[in-house]
């Protein structure tokens, strides 16, 4: 009998993960399916993301499978590079603090080498109906 593979805890003192609030019984427990080679598959498909469809795919699928919201929205101030998108995960306890940051900067990283992207983002929130 196969087990289904889990990340391996991060070393003491190295991260605020909080791994150690998944095991009460009836913790939700799906961060830990995304182990380290998982989490570099997913930031290559986040850095490749070829259209605001896809990118919502895979939001809904992080979801989905990992139980954490991404949520990706214009920020609070003028829009004028990629910074100012919005883009914040949901705190969850055992997801690892470089993930919370690879996970971002993947993003960003897909919306520079797609802007049409960001547009139809930005068009989505109808910050450029007056353009």
């Amino acid at each position: 009998m196969s087990t289904i593979p889990i990340r391996h805890p991060c070393p003491p003192g190295a991260c605020n993960c909080e791994r150690e609030r998944l095991q009460v019984p009836g913790a939700d427990q799906r961060i830990l399916l995304l182990t380290r080679e998982q989490e570099q598959r997913l930031i290559e498909r986040l850095e490749n993301v070829e259209s605001l469809e896809q990118l919502q795919h895979l939001q809904r699928r992080i979801f989905e499978q990992l139980g954490v919201e991404v949520r990706i929205a214009p920020g609070p101030n003028e829009v004028r590079t990629m910074r100012g998108i919005g883009i914040q995960l949901e705190e969850v306890p055992g997801l690892c603090r470089k993930t919370r940051q690879a996970i971002p900067a993947a993003i960003r990283r897909g919306l520079e080498r797609r802007p049409e992207i960001a547009w139809e983002l930005l068009n989505a929130h109808d910050l450029l109906r007056d353009a």
